[in-house]
């Protein structure tokens, strides 16, 4: 059973910064994009950022391009986010999600291109 495993979310004070984990396991194929994710109350889910396996290419939202960084760990299964100088508009839960046969290219594809998902974890910035 395909399952991924967020996890890092917490409180941050404003400009802190905070690093999530995704776990991967029960993949029967690698997966090639791992995505993350956010949602905040009363708005819509979007995409933060996205890695690939194949290449090991990334991509960024423009609203924290520059400030964060996301890696892959292939053995631990493990895709991490970084996030620097954090803000209250990142508060949010964020989710991470993946898939075997999509490939990011210049942006963070759809959410509904994604075919697994995490139960996300919350994080809070306070200013």
């Amino acid at each position: 059973q395909e399952q991924l495993v967020e996890s890092g979310g917490g409180l941050v004070q404003s400009g802190g910064s905070v690093r999530l984990s995704c776990v991967a396991s029960g993949f029967a194929f690698d997966p090639n994009a791992i995505g993350w994710f956010r949602q905040a109350p009363g708005k819509e889910r979007e995409g933060v950022s996205c890695i690939n396996r194949s290449d090991r290419s990334t991509v960024y939202a423009d609203f924290v391009k520059g400030r964060s960084t996301i890696s892959r760990d292939g053995a631990k299964n493990t895709v991490y986010l970084q996030m620097n100088d954090l803000k209250p508009e990142d508060t949010a839960v964020y989710y991470c999600a993946a898939d075997a046969d999509l490939y990011c290219s210049d942006y963070v594809p759809s959410s509904a291109d994604f075919r697994s998902w995490g139960q996300g974890t919350q994080v809070t910035v306070s200013s």
